[in-house]
């Protein structure tokens, strides 16, 4: 029988956000890999994944997730990474990885799938898909994403901040994610687009240091890393307006 490799959303943070579906694929699989940036901490998606499966269930493996600048390093512990991955493969029939968020949504897990694929031909792919962070923000802060024929606009601003500033330029809800190193750019370019006083920010959803804040509260100080920005369409023309 073929090894299956399941990339399993496990969401922001909250393990109550852990769909159900979700936690029996976890549950099924003879091995839960988390990612980590070194092999002593233990990462959101692993602290999650603790609250369904036992910890010797559980194999941490190393990325480069915060390395930005040198390539060379980074491609040699992600080729590491999938190698450690491919041998768990052979090893046991079923292997899951836990993704924060949602695995098919600015994910490790896609990049994973791929090394995978060369490295362990006829291996099955599969993906159980997990609450967002811009769904748990919408949720937290009462911030509506889209109504009637609004466009939803996701961006990371670690893509730059001229890619933020196009979209809030154009029409809909725009979603920012991974802008807590550029939060001074971020607000300018929210105040610019008049855009900044509907919008709301979050940060470590779910979790006892949870922060969420309205936009305007933003001082240019830094952020942690995966903050959320929502900023709201336009809306005019009272209830249903946009139907």
């Amino acid at each position: 029988m073929n090894s299956r490799l399941v990339g399993i959303g496990v969401g922001p943070g909250d393990p109550e956000l852990v769909t159900v579906k979700g936690v029996n694929a976890l549950r099924a699989a003879e091995v839960v890999v988390v990612p980590v940036m070194d092999g002593g901490e233990r990462g959101r998606a692993e602290a999650t994944v603790l609250h369904y499966v036992p910890g010797d269930k559980v194999v941490r493996v190393v990325f480069a997730l915060n390395e930005r600048s040198d390539r060379a390093r980074r491609e040699t512990a992600w080729d590491a990474a999938g190698e450690r991955v491919a041998e768990l493969l052979r090893e046991h029939g079923t292997v899951a990885f836990a993704t924060i968020g949602d695995p098919n949504v600015y994910s490790t897990f896609t990049y994973l799938a791929q090394t995978i694929a060369e490295l362990v031909p006829g291996v099955g792919v599969e993906t159980v898909p997990g609450i967002t962070a811009m769904q748990d923000l919408a949720a937290r802060s009462g911030a509506v994403l889209t109504e009637g024929t609004e466009p939803l606009t996701l961006v990371p601003v670690t893509a730059g901040s001229a890619v933020l500033k196009e979209a809030l330029e154009g029409p809909g809800t725009v979603v920012a994610y991974k802008f807590g190193r550029q939060a001074a750019e971020v607000a300018e370019a929210l105040r610019v687009s008049g855009r900044l006083a509907d919008a709301v920010w979050g940060s470590a959803l779910g979790l006892a240091e949870e922060s969420i804040r309205p936009a305007a509260d933003l001082d240019g100080g830094p952020l942690p890393y995966l903050s959320t920005l929502i900023a709201p369409a336009r809306r005019t023309g009272g209830r249903g307006g946009k139907l």
